[in-house]
């Protein structure tokens, strides 16, 4: 055989070795994994922000004008020492002319009976001075034994009378003094100047101070005016006394119990922060979701077990992030989540064998977001495929990727 021919011998061959070769089935590429012993951790997970426990809100006690509030939203305040805001009896209101009109009768009214009361008892005091001076002349007959003693007797009553009649006639003109005092203050208006008070020269009037110790949070009413009784100033609590507050699915929360320890997380730190479940609120809301869906949620409380250097960044109202741990297993075997899929309603994954697969039932016990534990089905060190997906089936040999 020349040269020539043998070349092409060689490319008749070649070429029907390609051809065999492309038309054998190729080994399939995919990604895998190996069982493995660990740790599974089932967490419920929610949001919702932090809270201070207590907080106190400082309220006006009067209605008045209040001094503007000088503290700051940070400041440090101490029960009882600390002032938060001085109050002022407010001016009375601008008297409309009817009203004006019929004040000023009730004042002439007083200054009547006022003189009323005078003139009783300038009359009163007359007629004692008068039968004080009787008086006297009849005890001086009564020692000379020209009168009897009955008529004495009398005369003495007489006087009592007239002294007692006195004091009634004295305190009705006090009576009728306060009453014209009270009926001048109706005709008062706001720029009277008897009632004009300057707050910077003149001592506290009604100091409103700090009910404990404690940070201010919130500046509810900074500048001054006139406020009716119960109006809001400050908001004071703890900054130590923190807690979280968790909205969660109310079909998650029933699976959280007391005492479930949590964890803090995206809450602007490099760390998580460990907190216990405290309380589980035992009525939920209805909440739009960002999606529209109405949503039943409930809030659950948790109480933070770090040391506050931990979590002194946070305060109230901070938006976190919590997931809390309902279910643990320790030392079990795991795979992926992403082995697993459903084979006439059976938990089923391609076990690799030889480098081919072999479809495998397994029974699988708890589960998180991640991982899943095996019960049954599987060996520590099985070599399973991840994401099987419509190419992968029984019996197909594979390549790793």
């Amino acid at each position: 055989m020349n040269i020539k021919n043998l070349v092409k011998l060689i490319i008749v061959l070649g070429l029907i070795a390609f051809f065999v070769y492309s038309i054998l089935p190729q080994p399939l590429a995919i990604d895998s994994d190996s069982v493995k012993k660990g740790d599974i951790i089932v967490t419920v997970e929610g949001e919702g922000q932090t809270r201070i426990h207590d907080i106190y809100t400082v309220s006006t006690p009067i209605e008045g004008r209040v001094t503007r509030v000088e503290i700051e939203a940070g400041d440090y305040v101490f029960a009882a020492e600390s002032v938060i805001a001085n109050m002022y009896p407010s001016n009375p209101a601008f008297l409309d002319r009817r009203t004006e009109i019929q004040a000023q009768a009730d004042v002439e009214g007083a200054k009547a009976a006022l003189a009323l009361a005078t003139a009783r008892v300038k009359q009163a005091k007359t007629e004692l001075e008068y039968n004080l001076a009787d008086n006297k002349r009849i005890k001086q007959l009564f020692a000379k034994k020209l009168i009897s003693e009955t008529d004495m007797e009398k005369s003495d009553l007489h006087i009592k009378t007239l002294q007692a009649e006195l004091e009634t006639v004295v305190s009705n003109e006090k009576l009728m003094q306060s009453r014209l005092e009270a009926a001048k203050t109706n005709l008062l208006q706001p720029d009277n100047a008897d009632l004009a008070i300057d707050s910077a020269n003149s001592d506290c009037q009604i100091c409103i101070k700090s009910p404990v110790d404690g940070m201010v949070l919130r500046i509810l009413h900074k500048s001054e005016s006139i406020v009716p009784v119960g109006t809001p100033l400050v908001e004071i609590g703890d900054p130590e006394d923190l807690e979280a507050r968790i909205e969660m699915l109310s079909g998650n929360a029933v699976k959280v119990k007391v005492g479930d320890k949590a964890l803090l997380k995206n809450w602007g730190g490099n760390h998580d922060i460990n907190a216990v479940v405290r309380t589980i609120e035992p009525s939920g809301f209805t909440k739009i979701s960002a999606l529209g869906i109405e949503q039943q949620r409930v809030n659950i409380i948790l109480n933070l077990t770090d040391p506050i250097e931990k979590w002194k960044q946070l305060g109230d109202a901070f938006r976190v992030e919590a997931e809390i741990i309902i279910d643990s297993a320790e030392d079990v075997l795991v795979v992926p989540l992403s082995a697993l899929f459903r084979q006439n309603q059976q938990w089923s994954v391609y076990k690799i064998v030889d480098d081919v697969t072999q479809l495998q039932k397994v029974e699988i016990g708890k589960r998180n977001d991640r991982f899943a534990e095996i019960k049954g089905g599987l060996l520590e060190n099985d070599e399973i495929v991840l994401y099987p997906g419509n190419k992968i089936s029984e019996n197909i040999k594979i390549s790793r990727k």
